[in-house]
């Protein structure tokens, strides 16, 4: 007899609460593997594709494509240990499916670990909290799940809603507490959103739309009814859901300008001789040397000299934290924007090893294969902006990094070079720092050292 086992989103690690729908893999009827990927989604840190524990037949799939769903819905689900056409193994009923779901044996479940994505195992091996209230006990859980794709899906169960505020009114199809806690925080009434999601669903894209919304009407005067009419007429702009990376990316930054008073300082540095030393390394014949992993061994040598700079703060319990590993970050541009690669343990690397993982790093982020782990732990961020043809910048610090060194363009100018006027290969460095874990004496310290070894590189070798 087939068991018809419900696969829900699994916990993608990093605080993820909810994720979009990009690409199913599997269509109804298809057979899948054990740990085969079935779906490909895009979260604030990364487009990755899930793979499902169950092996056999797909009887349904939940979400259209572009649909955000919270984790813990309902992705499909899939009839193992039977035999049959999608239609007839889809008419389990619910509860074959809820019991299924904890006796199913062990070769129809993987059990494997989502590496990378901090998914747990199934139902069925998690040890169950009874509540301590037995009418608590007695009431069954509510189960996020939007509408099936296909009519033979089984019937999928409401989806969990936040109380009507006040006590009184009707239920709000929201899911996220994340949702629920943003509207209250604001003062908004989530019987007035119309939810975009599922069946009404309402989704954080609703809400910061709804208060966005509310705040033009606030700041905007009473129109006469003639120009009202004329507004109403007029067509509404294009509105992009800041959601996925470029959701994640307004996040963090916000909650840096927020929390962390920053200040910058930048200098004009001779970078002839760091070019030149390059240009020297590469016609050796060994490995090709790139600009990034040069300045990215300078940061790094900078910063075991500076470490206040490779730090964080504990803003609960009022402390700098100074991390004893360089985790280095790296703006690089993709078709899906702006991400931050880490190179972990950038301090115990080579200059070659430098140039083979940033590449690796950058390569995985234009295809979209970019894990979360790859996107995180960083402890200190490099910008290079010259590539955009920038001469300088005021960089963001990367929260929760307490500083971030900008490089822009390096071109050809006027400078004077031992005593006399001649046209060098110069570039502007600067740096945002946390002003909380240093003064600019520190900060001033570590840019001029900075400056030094990129005017001359053998002065790494001192500290090598």
């Amino acid at each position: 007899m087939a068991h018809v086992l419900e696969f829900k989103l699994p916990d993608l690690g990093e605080g993820l609460t909810e994720a979009e729908i990009v690409r199913w893999l599997v269509a109804v009827g298809d057979v899948v593997a054990i740990d085969q990927p079935v779906v490909e989604v895009e979260t604030a840190k990364a487009m990755v594709e899930v793979p499902c524990p169950y092996g056999g037949v797909v009887t349904a799939r939940y979400g259209e494509e572009g649909t955000e769903l919270p984790v813990g819905a309902p992705l499909l689900t899939v009839a193992v240990g039977g035999t049959g056409a999608p239609e007839e193994l889809a008419e389990a009923a619910p509860e074959a499916a809820r019991t299924a779901a904890d006796s199913a044996v062990s070769s129809e479940y993987s059990g494997n670990v989502l590496v990378g994505y901090g998914t747990a195992g199934p139902a069925a091996r998690r040890r169950r909290v009874r509540p301590a209230n037995p009418a608590v006990a007695q009431a069954p859980a509510p189960v996020a799940a939007p509408a099936p794709v296909v009519a033979s899906a089984p019937a999928a169960p409401a989806p969990a809603v936040a109380a009507a505020p006040g006590g009184h009114g009707g239920p709000v199809p929201v899911i996220s507490p994340l949702v629920r806690k943003l509207a209250r925080d604001r003062g908004l009434d989530l019987r007035e959103v119309r939810g975009s999601g599922p069946e009404g669903l309402i989704l954080r894209a609703d809400v910061e739309q709804a208060l966005a919304a509310r705040e033009r009407q606030a700041a905007a005067p009473a129109p006469a009814p003639a120009v009202a009419a004329a507004a109403l007429a007029a067509p509404a702009g294009e509105r992009v859901p800041l959601r996925g990376v470029r959701g994640a990316v307004a996040d963090k930054l916000s909650r840096s300008r927020t929390e962390i008073p920053d200040a910058t300082c930048w200098v004009d540095a001779d970078a002839t001789e760091l070019m030149a030393a390059r240009a020297a390394m590469n016609a050796a014949g060994g490995p090709k040397i790139s600009l990034l992993a040069l300045l990215a061994r300078i940061c790094v040598h900078a910063l075991a000299r500076f470490p206040e700079l490779n730090s964080t703060v504990d803003t609960a319990a009022r402390e700098i934290v100074r991390l004893p590993s360089v985790h280095l970050g790296f703006a690089a541009q993709t078709p899906r924007g702006l991400v931050v690669p880490v190179v972990k343990d950038a301090g115990t690397r080579t200059a070659e090893s430098l140039t083979d993982e940033f590449a690796r790093l950058t390569e995985a982020a234009r295809q979209g294969a970019i894990t979360p782990a790859d996107l995180t732990g960083g402890t200190f961020t490099l910008n290079n902006y010259g590539v955009f043809g920038v001469d300088g910048s005021t960089p963001i610090i990367n929260h929760p990094e307490a500083a971030m060194l900008g490089v822009g363009r390096i071109i050809p100018k006027p400078w004077v070079h031992q005593g006399e006027l001649a046209v060098r290969q110069v570039v502007q460095l600067s740096l945002t720092f946390d002003h909380r874990v240093c003064d600019g004496g520190t900060a001033g310290g570590f840019l001029r050292y900075v400056a030094d070894c990129v005017e001359q590189p053998a002065v790494l070798l001192r500290t090598v």
